[in-house]
């Protein structure tokens, strides 16, 4: 594949690769990610690259900075054949979760997608609380998020369904989608026109490798049987991967997720409640707590209905979460900065 602008190489990514040009290396960008291996793909074709020092040790330092499935990449090519990732040009777009140790470091899912899609099945019953903590990460990430209702033959109304999902996700599309019945799939092949990047987020058993399968034409990813009383299946990726569209873009799928940590997603959580947000902004005082203050929007739309109760608990909690997560954060991050300043001079 000579042509990379087809998966969204542009003038700004070659602006950032020009510090990096020179005879041997030539940019490319990362179908998979392992143990400090990557498969990459540049004009010359697919091979695998081992990560160079100056990339492990940025790592180090931040293990986001690993190079991950969508990223851009700067490869060297040596006289002994080996290939390296020199440099991770910088990304315009990437999901990170908090991981699940107590130093709320982050990881990256994804990376450089236009669209996230966050992957819910129509059966069992969509997850609300689910699907709010899931938009808040695909908001935060720099791509713009749908919902994606997988599965939707198992539903009477699949419409019904979507309009109903579509009061917990302003200003976001919701597309149901039955790759069983072949219904919804055109409405997801704009996101993967040529030089566009679709991911795909959800827990295992949403039926995302169904998707990538059905947009590629082929069966590229494994897909699994899920247990049939509460529709769980156990997970169908166990890695990051970019996936090539024929004649289009690319699509990002990832491994199931069970659980989603946030981390600094404030921005991300105002945009997934943008309703919370907007009466929030209505309050009499700016530093309204949303219980029993005079002038309060929020408590008033709570008393005339418009304004569920459920959702002001979920974006309460999840605002929690990201302010203590966040103070671990810079807690860690403070105290690596004084280990630093007291080290001894050699």
């Amino acid at each position: 594949m000579s042509d990379l602008s087809a998966l969204g190489w542009d003038e700004t990514l070659a602006s950032a690769y020009r510090n990096y040009d020179r005879p041997d290396a030539a940019p490319a960008r990362v179908l998979r990610a392992d143990r400090g291996v990557c498969t990459v793909l540049d004009a010359s074709g697919v091979s695998r690259a081992s990560l160079a020092g100056t990339v492990l040790l940025g790592a180090a330092r931040d293990p986001a900075q690993l190079p991950c499935a969508g990223d851009w990449v700067v490869l060297r090519r040596w006289p002994d054949r080996r290939t390296t990732v020199e440099g991770v040009l910088p990304r315009r777009a990437a999901l990170i979760r908090r991981t699940s140790d107590k130093d709320s470091v982050g990881q990256v899912l994804a990376a450089n997608m236009d669209t996230v899609a966050v992957v819910e099945p129509m059966h069992p019953a969509p997850d609300d609380a689910r699907l709010e903590r899931l938009l808040a990460l695909a908001w935060e990430s720099g791509a713009r998020p749908v919902i994606v209702l997988s599965k939707s033959d198992t539903a009477r109304d699949p419409q019904a369904v979507a309009r109903q999902l579509g009061e917990l996700a302003p200003g976001v599309r919701v597309l149901p989608v039955s790759v069983h019945a072949g219904t919804g799939l055109d409405a997801l092949r704009p996101y993967v026109a040529p030089g566009r990047t679709l991911a795909l987020l959800g827990r295992s058993g949403a039926g995302k490798s169904s998707l990538v399968n059905a947009l590629a034409g082929a069966e590229v990813m494994g897909v699994q049987e899920i247990r049939r009383a509460d529709g769980k299946g156990r997970h169908t990726t166990a890695y990051r991967s970019l996936v090539l569209i024929p004649g289009g873009g690319a699509v990002l799928d990832t491994p199931g997720i069970r659980g989603v940590g946030l981390l600094d997603t404030a921005e991300g959580l105002d945009r997934a409640f943008a309703d919370v947000a907007a009466l929030a902004g209505r309050c009499r005082f700016g530093d309204c707590g949303h219980d029993g203050e005079p002038g309060c929007a929020v408590a008033a739309a709570l008393a005339d209905g418009t304004l569920p109760a459920r959702r002001l608990d979920s974006w309460r909690k999840l605002h929690r979460e990201v302010a203590v997560e966040s103070s671990r954060r810079a807690a860690r991050l403070a105290q690596a900065a004084g280990s630093s300043r007291r080290r001894p001079r050699r």
